[in-house]
């Protein structure tokens, strides 16, 4: 059985969290090997790297601060992301970015931890696992300023347009792709665009436990979204791209070691 890689798993959180044993055994019968465990505070990041150390061979992290967390940046969140970043298992900054749909935490709040986050991982050559929501062009401007310094970034859990997909493609970006290509009502016109990613840019993730893929079946009756049905999500991506599951899966594999160092 080919190996799957989740590059986006929210595994600190407390749907997954309070089953976590059970939840790795039916991500590794489901052919899920590894996954990328998402740190999303201070506080979280290091659980993160905590569970890392209780499934060394299955999980990595990354360290950041959301943007709905971005209020909670204060003098020292630098120097300890950049203390965490020096941890094995950390493999990204973030996720952060910025997300002007619900301004958890205000628009001049979100942008001061992106830029930091943006320098810190310019600074110590790690890739940037990004988040944007409603936040396109003022987040691309702040992408454009680093992005000649920073290694690799993906803009993760992608739902947005044509233009916004172009303008990360013209930045060298990777994409991440999770069960919203499998809604029939919002997935739409990702099912469509799936198709103009470039092979060697396309990651793929779950984003656990949200976005539950909607046609998937039989739906848990927790209606938690877990690892185990990223094959799912293949399947779906796969097929509105038009090509065999088995190419695309080792295509992601490949392109999920290199940016994750794994």
């Amino acid at each position: 059985m080919i190996e799957l890689i989740d590059i986006g798993v929210n595994l600190t959180n407390k749907s997954l969290l309070r089953d976590l044993e059970a939840v790795m055994q039916r991500a590794g019968a489901a052919g899920v090997g590894q996954m990328v465990v998402t740190g999303t505070s201070i506080d979280d990041s290091r659980k993160a790297i905590e569970l890392c150390a209780s499934y060394p061979e299955n999980l990595v992290s990354t360290c950041g601060i959301h943007p709905h967390h971005a209020s909670e940046w204060d003098e020292n969140s630098r120097a300890q992301l950049s203390t965490m970043a020096q941890q094995d298992c950390v493999r990204a900054i973030g996720e952060t970015g910025l997300d002007f749909k619900r301004n958890y935490s205000p628009p001049a709040a979100q942008e001061f931890a992106f830029r930091q986050q943006l320098e810190l991982a310019a600074t110590l050559q790690m890739p940037l696992f990004c988040h944007q929501r409603d936040a396109h062009h003022r987040f691309v401007e702040m992408l454009r300023d680093y992005r000649d310094e920073i290694s690799r970034l993906v803009v993760h859990c992608f739902t947005d347009s044509r233009e916004a997909l172009m303008d990360y493609l013209d930045l060298d970006c990777y994409i991440g792709i999770t069960g919203w290509i499998c809604d029939e009502r919002r997935g739409l016109e990702l099912q469509q665009l799936v198709k103009s990613i470039p092979a060697e840019r396309l990651l793929l993730e779950t984003d656990a436990p949200y976005l539950l893929p909607r046609d998937l079946e039989p739906k848990p009756s927790s209606r938690i979204n877990e690892p185990a049905y990223l094959p799912h999500i293949l399947q779906s991506v796969a097929r509105h791209r038009g090509e065999p599951d088995l190419k695309l899966a080792r295509q992601v594999i490949d392109n999920s070691r290199l940016f994750f160092n794994l």
